[in-house]
């Protein structure tokens, strides 16, 4: 996480990316060859041994070759030029100008001009959910979008960290890659579950194909130990393409998650580098984990989230490093403070009432200890002022590990 190799690492990420998507492409032709094997056993039924329908399937592979690629590559076009309205559709992000949000335009627009990179359009998800991430396949597509709930929970310290992690993404060719096998894996998905469709009616048609392997009439009459033989040849191919159609599957998966947890790290390190602020991007993970759940968005979206929280089997299929895991590369290689897991809220922090009846001078209503941001810390009208972190005199427990002087962007200065 440190400067030096950072960018050496990069380059070599992003060699291996692109090999990887190859070998995800690659994937689309093993799972043709697949349904080659399927569709022989359909149309000639189980009168033919094993070795024949390889070498058919394989001659099948041939003929669809273009229409295969043909096909892959149109799927490419197609999220090419809609993957965004597709992610906002399934998110609910809107555009936002600097008028609308002014605080959060102005803070990207500063890190983008410290570091001379373009603007990328600003949008905004109206949600309780505090997460952000990137979009676009080049320059003029390019936005990063973070939900309403980020921006009332964090405050512009870690807000700038977040943007950060972001532009790091876009900076480093993360996005880019990530749609694109997010894309290549939605293909090889695709045509896993046609297949398995279709070998579901195999049990209806199988052995009552429309043609035969053979029409000699010697053949026909063979003994009934070679008809099992032949039977037993068409369950194995069966068995093959099966097979072969769970493992590409299986191995899209794994790749595409294997891009995403490779690219948080450096992300991480690209939001320090930018912001000079290891404490802010740490305190901001803490603020975010588990609560960056987006309703109703799919898990390929999750995928490009700044934290997704949904988990896999032993966390094989996790698409983001844990948050300890990056808190603690942060604090190993940014010399970075962490100030241990932020308690979530056990009830709704304070509305807009709660809000007034502090302005008027009444007390508001005791809030839950936990990650809420500067403008509703009740230590605001403290001495430190809106600037002062989630814990006070008043609301810091008087023992354990958050007692006593606390100094970071959590804490006071």
């Amino acid at each position: 996480m440190a400067a030096y190799g950072l960018y050496t690492h990069i380059q070599s990420n992003r060699r291996r990316s692109i090999a990887l998507l190859i070998g995800l492409f690659l994937l689309v032709y093993v799972m043709v060859y697949a349904g080659a094997l399927i569709a022989e056993v359909l149309t000639y039924g189980a009168g033919a041994p094993a070795d024949y329908y390889l070498t058919a399937a394989a001659h099948d592979l041939i003929k669809a070759f273009p229409f295969a690629t043909g096909g892959a590559l149109l799927w490419i076009a197609i999220a090419y030029f809609f993957h965004q309205k597709i992610v906002d559709v399934v998110t609910g992000g809107e555009d936002v100008t600097r008028q609308q949000q002014p605080r959060l335009y102005n803070l990207l627009e500063n890190l983008c001009i410290s570091r001379g990179i373009p603007m990328p359009k600003l949008k905004i998800v109206e949600s309780d959910a505090l997460n952000a991430y990137a979009t676009g396949l080049n320059q003029r597509q390019y936005a990063v979008t973070v939900t309403t709930g980020l921006l009332n929970a964090l405050n512009d310290q870690e807000v700038e960290a977040v943007l950060g992690h972001e532009l790091t993404h876009i900076r480093n060719g993360d996005v880019q890659m990530m749609v694109i096998a997010v894309i290549i894996a939605g293909v090889v998905g695709f045509f896993a579950e046609l297949f398995f469709r279709s070998f579901t009616n195999f049990g209806y048609y199988g052995g009552y194909g429309r043609g035969s392997w053979s029409s000699s009439s010697s053949e026909q009459s063979s003994s009934s130990d070679n008809k099992r033989s032949s039977a037993g040849g068409a369950i194995i191919v069966i068995i093959i393409a099966v097979a072969l159609i769970a493992l590409a599957w299986a191995l899209s998966q794994l790749v595409r998650l294997a891009l995403s947890r490779s690219r948080e790290y450096l992300a991480d390190a690209g939001s320090v580098e930018l912001t000079k602020n290891p404490d802010a991007m740490i305190s901001a993970l803490r603020k975010i984990e588990n609560r960056g759940e987006l309703p109703g968005a799919t898990s390929a979206v999750m995928e490009l989230c700044l934290d997704n929280p949904r988990q896999g089997f032993s966390d094989l299929f996790a698409t983001h490093p844990s948050v300890d895991a990056r808190v603690q590369a942060l604090v190993k290689f940014a010399g970075g403070r962490d100030p241990g897991p932020l308690a979530l809220p056990s009830a709704p922090t304070e509305g807009p009432d709660d809000q007034t009846r502090a302005v008027d001078g009444q007390t508001p209503p005791p809030l839950p200890k936990g990650p809420w941001n500067d403008a509703t810390d009740p230590a605001g009208a403290g001495p430190s002022g809106p600037s002062a972190g989630p814990w006070d005199s008043a609301t810091r427990p008087s023992s354990g590990p958050s007692a006593g002087p606390l100094t970071g962007p959590w804490g006071r200065h």
